[in-house]
């Protein structure tokens, strides 16, 4: 056995690293960016590739799909795995997964020409939640309360388009979080997505804008947090994310909590089943709870903010029990990709 990683400093191959070398297993650091990448893998007898790869890096989200399904055709096993990566960072793509699995989703509506998607503003009710398919922390995301706000969305959607990078949310978003934790990493934080917000990074205008199709999510009322869960092998994670103020957004709100309270545990259940069913070795789920009280799926995703989840503070098993312990989904990764 012979490991590779493509490692960025900050992400998940930090502790992959660590790992490793903490348990004297062969790896090797390689670039998957070289143009001679195939022949290096080769050459390396490698048996393993792992790479975190960012939905915020443009260059990671042309290259990473392509080299990974190259080389599982000569027998490597990737992190992530092709089911975990075909629809990473695409809300429209979980959609029809999720629905093809039959699981308990939001409701969601994609339309690909302007005929139909004019039509369905004129027979749905309002609110509604519009998404684009990409981007994390809510930055894409906006309440259209009206069907004059729809119909302008659409004709945006067929006509400019939309840029990838929802500079201006990101820098009120940043704003609104130093207000109301006003601490020095906050502050650094501030000048950071302010900058980008403000001036948007290089990185992000390569991105393509997003036109030629329109997406709807029904709006759940009165909702105050949403809760992440993360399997991995026959562990589930739990992390609640409150909404921020006069808001129905709780992803990229920062206002977290890692001890369970009380929720319908039902969510737990479905994450470990729905896990079987995808075979991505770590999914994360975004789960929010309707009128009812029943749990459904927002979106789900491989990959994640590293060392968040430190905070966590335990996990339950696959009988809906808790155990306290310390948390490193990074090691739990490897951990149980290596045994693959």
């Amino acid at each position: 056995m012979k490991i590779a990683i493509h490692h960025r400093k900050g992400s998940f191959s930090d502790r992959w690293i660590e790992y490793l070398e903490g348990r004297n297993i062969p790896y090797i650091i390689l670039n998957a960016f070289d143009n001679n990448i195939i022949r290096q893998i080769k050459e390396n007898n490698v048996s393993h590739f792992m790479w975190h790869f960012d939905q915020n890096y443009f260059e990671d989200m042309l290259h990473a799909r392509t080299l990974f399904r190259a080389i599982s055709q000569i027998g490597v096993k990737t992190f992530p795995n092709e089911d975990a990566y075909w629809h990473f960072d695409d809300k429209v793509a979980q959609k029809y997964l999720l629905e093809a699995l039959g699981v308990p989703l939001v409701k969601s509506d994609v339309f690909y020409h302007k005929k139909e998607a004019d039509e369905y503003i004129e027979s749905t009710s309002f609110p509604k939640v519009f998404k684009l398919k990409g981007g994390a922390g809510s930055i894409n995301v906006k309440l259209i309360k009206t069907k004059d706000q729809a119909r302008k969305i659409v004709k945006q959607a067929f006509g400019r388009g939309f840029e990838a990078f929802d500079s201006w949310t990101v820098f009120t978003d940043t704003i609104e979080r130093f207000w109301r934790q006003k601490t020095l990493h906050n502050f650094l934080r501030v000048l950071k997505w302010g900058f980008k917000g403000i001036f948007v990074d290089k990185q992000y205008k390569v991105f393509p804008k997003q036109r030629n199709y329109v997406y709807f999510q029904e709006f759940i009322p009165n909702l105050t947090y949403d809760i992440r869960l993360i399997v991995i092998g026959d562990k589930c994670y739990y992390l609640k994310r409150n909404t921020r103020d006069n808001d129905f957004r709780a992803s990229g709100s920062g206002i977290l909590e890692f001890v369970p309270g009380n929720f319908n545990i039902q969510a737990i259940k479905i994450a470990f089943k729905i896990a079987d069913q995808l075979n991505m070795g770590c999914v994360a789920y975004d789960f929010v709870f309707n009128t009812d009280n029943e749990p459904l799926i927002v979106e789900i995703s491989y990959g994640f903010q590293p060392y968040v989840y430190d905070q966590c503070t335990g996990f339950y098993d696959a009988s809906l029990n808790w155990h306290e312990s310390k948390v490193n989904l990074e090691n739990e990764m490897i951990h149980n990709f290596l045994k693959q």
